[in-house]
This record gives C-alpha cells, sequence and structure tokens, in this order.
C-alpha cells in the first residue's frame, strides 16, 4: 500500500463489512427505535489509521457521528479529503486510545489494532524493514527527545534485555543470537538506520531462516515497534477504558494481527463475560474470507472479536 501522488492514504481496512456489520448499528430501526433516538448515537474509532471504517460507517449511517483518535496526527492528513462533505459528523484526536476521557459515552467502540499500511510504508520513521530510515519506530509524528525510540534500545539496552523482548514481542526463536549482534554491533558504530539493524539480524541468523517466506527481519521490527509504544500496555488499558465508556448495548469490535494482541483481547473478553459484564458476539474470532486474503495480504492474519455490553 502506498500513498497516491496527491499524498493521500490509499490503506485498505481490513475486514471492513464484518466489523461495521458487527457493531449491529441497524438495530435501532429492527427494534422499532426512533430517528430521534438513532441520531443519538456516537462511535468511537480509536485506531483511525486510513479512516476507512469511519468514511464507511458515515456513508452507510447519515444519523451517526464519530470521535476519531490517532496518536499518528499524520494520519488525518493523509485520509481527510476521503471525508469531504461528511466533516460535521467526524471529530479527529490527536492521542492514543489510553488517553480518552473514562467520562465520554459511546455506542460503539472500533479497535483496529496495529500498523497501518500508510505507516508502514510512508512514515519515513523506520517501521519497515525494506526501506532505508531513522530507526525511530514511533507513532508520534514528531518525538520529544525524551520519547523512548527504537535507536535508544539497540544502542543503550543490555543484551539480556534485547532478546527478553525481541523473544517475548517478536516470538523471535533467534533471539539471543540477534541480541548478541546487536551488542556487538554497537561496539564498532551507533545503531541508526534500519538497514543497520537489519544487516546485523541477517547476520546473526542461520542462512536458512534468510530464506524463508516471512523475511528474517519482520518479528524483530515488530518486538521493537511494541516495545516503544507500549502496545501491549495502552492495549489492555484501551480495552477497560473502552468498555466503561461503552453504553449499556453498545458492542466493541477489536481486530488484532498477531498472537500477543489476540491473546489479551481474548483473555479480556472472557473475564468480562464470566463476570456477566458482556455478551460475546462470536465464540470465535471472524478471519478474512479468501477473496479478501487474495486482494489484501494483510488481511491473513487478522482476528476480529467482538461483544455487546450488557
Amino acid at each position: 500500500m502506498m500513498i497516491n501522488e496527491a499524498g493521500e492514504s490509499i490503506h485498505k481496512t481490513v475486514l471492513l463489512n464484518e466489523t461495521i456489520e458487527g457493531l449491529g448499528l441497524s438495530r435501532s430501526q429492527a427494534l422499532g427505535i426512533s430517528k430521534s433516538m438513532a441520531s443519538e448515537k456516537i462511535i468511537l474509532d480509536a485506531t483511525f489509521g486510513g479512516g476507512g471504517h469511519s468514511r464507511e460507517i458515515l456513508e452507510r449511517y447519515p444519523e451517526i457521528k464519530i470521535v476519531a483518535l490517532d496518536q499518528d496526527k499524520d494520519t488525518w492528513k493523509k485520509a481527510e479529503n476521503k471525508f469531504k462533505g461528511l466533516e460535521k459528523r467526524i471529530s479527529f484526536l490527536n492521542i492514543n486510545f489510553r488517553d480518552i476521557k473514562e467520562d465520554d459515552k459511546f455506542d460503539g467502540i472500533i479497535f483496529d489494532l496495529g500498523l497501518s499500511s500508510d505507516q508502514l510504508e510512508n512514515s519515513g520513521r523506520g517501521f519497515s524493514f525494506i526501506k532505508d530510515e531513522p530507526l525511530l519506530m514511533t507513532m508520534k509524528e514528531n518525538p520529544l527527545p525524551e520519547d523512548l525510540t527504537a535507536i535508544d534500545i539497540v544502542n543503550g539496552w543490555s543484551e539480556k534485555s534485547l532478546a527478553d523482548i525481541i523473544y517475548g514481542y517478536g516470538e523471535e526463536r533467534f533471539s539471543r543470537r540477534i541480541a548478541k549482534g546487536i551488542v556487538e554491533a554497537r561496539k564498532k558504530n551507533r545503531i541508526e538506520r534500519t538497514t543497520d539493524l537489519v544487516k546485523i539480524i541477517s547476520e546473526s541468523v542461520p542462512s536458512t531462516y534468510r530464506k524463508q517466506r516471512l523475511h528474517f527481519a519482520t518479528r524483530t521490527f515488530q518486538a521493537l515497534r511494541i516495545a516503544v509504544n507500549d502496545e501491549l500496555g495502552a492495549l489492555q488499558i484501551g480495552l477497560e477504558k473502552g468498555l466503561k465508556i461503552l453504553n449499556k448495548g453498545g458492542r466493541m469490535a477489536v481486530i488484532s494481527f498477531h498472537s500477543l494482541e489476540d491473546r489479551i483481547v481474548k483473555r479480556f473478553f472472557k473475564e468480562k463475560e464470566r463476570n456477566g459484564e458482556v455478551f460475546l458476539i462470536n465464540k470465535r474470532p471472524i478471519i478474512a474470507g479468501e477473496k479478501e486474503i487474495k486482494n489484501n495480504a494483510r488481511s491473513r492474519s487478522a482476528k476480529l472479536r467482538i461483544l455487546e455490553k450488557i
């Protein structure tokens, strides 16, 4: 996925129809709720990204309004042209979903986790291992000097800490070898570019590993990105806050892209179901069909879980 010539997002939204239909936004008509009551519905798009879910909801449901969040301010700049004529029904807040105020109330919430294609390909912040960029990996468009970056981690953390996060957040079986390679390399030169890190990883893993379908740097880059942005901690806080600000009868839809995220979501959903706080709309995660996977390879790993607040 790339940014087009106008600098706009052309990110493909994963499980678009399944997510929106899962929110049950048409239930007001089925239940005989008046149009005036339906017009009060507000949906929280907690991970705006390319804006695909938000735009589709606004086009399908003229009475609904949306509050969209994203830690990366650049996402709105790239997507705002998609919302011409719809601007009055969407508000964008440049914050992480973990920072949403608990006194706000919503009738539906969407979490589309992970990295958007726009961030991966065009952020210039080192998310992609196939581009030569500064090794930042922060979701913030303009990080402050005190903000943690991947440069800080690879140049400052101990070999054990590096191995632990690469294994724990990336589920990388060669984590110890990669961590050792990083520490040895930084003794000679400071590691500051994505290409520097890819070279180190390449030299640290077996040649057979470099020839597999999944790129040999994928798991290490994932681990560093998660560590820099505290993605798993933010997810746990965001889910808890999300349920608090969700109105009764409202639904929360969460799309995860790797096992660490899905494990947190699954555990959270099960716990709230046992406590009698929610009803699970789907017992098993919804996954992409063959057609979507063919058109968008990123959807292959996506899992959608939906709950309804009781």
